[in-house]
């Protein structure tokens, strides 16, 4: 079974499904709201123990009404919270999410994810020394995601940098990625570039290997040489949430069958996760990804 360590936020979904975005200063009447357990950290482990993954989560919630739940909801969907830490006098993390016609507009509330430090990251040292792979994301501090890629770069561990919400970064720290996966905007910001200038050639001069994602269209990747494409899968969309997090765990969990294989299931889960509503809610399992593969050869 592949081992996946997620370093990362953990969030409560506070999701309001509307008719279309509404205009500055406009009230609209919603058409549903719920509650559900997000987070990019916590969405991508989730996603990476339905793929068939055992998975361990490194983050922080707070001793607000919201944390015993996270807490919860990570348990029941097979991912290991013993290093999820409680931040006392602190709320937990929240994403007010607005959804109309298949997109989002997100806000998010970083909580007791701004305390995850890299103290805890060290403390999961021999959790991610054992991993296969680990994956960190960009709504915890900086500082801990420089931990986390020293630490499984010492450790000889590959780990998936993934770029969101985006933010130039040092060369050096990206030399330490074994791959990162933003989208197009994401990694002109992550290399300080112009966002218009060709993603071919931003690819091209990345300081470690890219795999880019492209929405519907699918995804480009390279470690060397030209990019490659891998085509985007039909389905019919209808939250476009946790997309990007059902991408990267679908990665991180195939990449052990090298990268164009790791890069076409992950295309595969994605597409089925927009397929129902929440970011979490078209997660799909391993049986699912292959009926899919199997449709669309």
């Amino acid at each position: 079974m592949t081992r996946i360590v997620v370093v990362g936020s953990i969030n409560m979904d506070l999701v309001t499904v509307a008719p279309r975005f509404p205009a500055p200063g406009e009230t609209l009447l919603g058409d549903r709201f719920l509650s559900v357990h997000g987070g990019k950290g916590g969405n991508q482990a989730v996603a990476a123990a339905r793929l068939g993954a055992d998975v361990h989560m490194v983050g922080a919630v707070g001793d607000d009404a919201f944390a015993q739940s996270l807490r919860d909801g990570l348990k029941q969907e097979n991912v290991d919270v013993s290093h999820v830490t409680i931040i006392e006098h602190c709320s937990s993390g929240t994403a007010s999410i607005t959804v109309a016609g298949g997109e989002n507009e997100i806000v998010v509330m970083p909580g007791a994810n701004a305390q995850l430090l890299p103290s805890h990251v060290i403390k999961a040292q021999h959790l991610i020394a054992s991993a296969d792979a680990v994956l960190v994301q960009m709504e915890i501090p900086l500082q801990t995601v420089e931990a986390t890629l020293r630490t499984a770069h010492a450790h000889h561990v590959p780990v998936i940098l993934n770029p969101a919400p985006a933010q130039q970064l040092p060369v050096e720290w990206l030399k330490l990625a074994r791959y990162i996966t933003p989208n197009q905007h994401e990694l002109a910001t992550l290399l300080g570039a112009d966002p218009t200038e060709d993603f071919h050639r931003l690819m091209r001069d990345a300081p470690c290997p890219v795999v880019l994602t492209r929405g519907a269209e699918g995804a480009w990747f390279r470690e060397e040489g030209e990019p490659q494409h891998q085509s985007g899968f039909a389905v019919e969309a209808v939250d476009s949430t946790g997309a990007g997090d059902t991408f990267n765990a679908a990665f991180a969990v195939f990449l052990h069958e090298g990268l164009p294989v790791a890069v076409r299931k992950a295309c595969a889960a994605a597409a089925l996760s927009v397929t129902r509503l929440g970011a979490r809610g078209g997660m799909p399992h391993p049986a699912e990804v292959n009926a899919l593969l199997a449709r669309q050869h």
